[in-house]
């Protein structure tokens, strides 16, 4: 299920998602978004709109202690809020003796992240970052469109078109939040 393009644009860090809820070959059109702002940052998710769910009410958002960079912030103090947000909340499973989350990506202080299902923090190399069944639809519309001096929103519309041609399990309508690089945690 799902679509979730990220874009950083002049420090501001998009999302775009779609709104299928999908199981096997069958969809439906949800009107709970898969992305959203909590706090300071704000999120896209895939994998489970449970866990979309838990992020967006129960997950508590830690503050950010200035001696600690944005990545060890997100990859300690960040992660193991969620982590415990999921085992108390019953969500996350335990696979040889490791938690296994869900997939989802977090715009935070003008960066976007990928966190994936065994909890690592991925920093993308470029300004755009996508997940889902879609992801490789949208990474080939974001990078064939890199160029290009289209707004942000236009390009991840465009990434969100490509991946539902290719995808069963992504369809509009789009849904999109967006976030300045100057908003500070805590």
């Amino acid at each position: 299920m799902t679509c979730i393009v990220g874009l950083v644009d002049k420090g501001t860090v998009w999302l775009g998602g779609d709104s299928a809820g999908t199981a096997g070959y069958d969809y439906v059109i949800r009107k709970d978004k898969k992305v959203f702002r909590k706090s300071q940052m704000i999120f896209g998710f895939t994998s489970s709109f449970r866990m979309g769910q838990l992020i967006q009410t129960s997950l508590a958002i830690p503050k950010h202690v200035a001696k600690l960079s944005d990545f060890v912030y997100l990859t300690t103090v960040f992660i193991d809020s969620v982590m415990t947000c999921f085992k108390e909340k019953a969500f996350a499973e335990i696979k040889d003796n490791r938690m296994v989350g869900g997939q989802f990506l977090v715009g935070y202080r003008g960066k976007i992240y990928d966190i994936d299902a065994d909890f690592q923090i991925g920093v993308p190399a470029l300004n755009y970052e996508a997940c889902g069944c879609g992801e490789v639809y949208a990474k080939g519309a974001m990078y064939a469109q890199a160029k290009d001096k289209l707004a942000p929103k236009a390009k991840i519309t465009c990434a969100l078109a490509a991946a539902a041609e290719f995808s069963h399990a992504v369809r509009p309508p789009w849904n999109f939040v967006s976030l300045s690089g100057n908003k500070r945690n805590g």
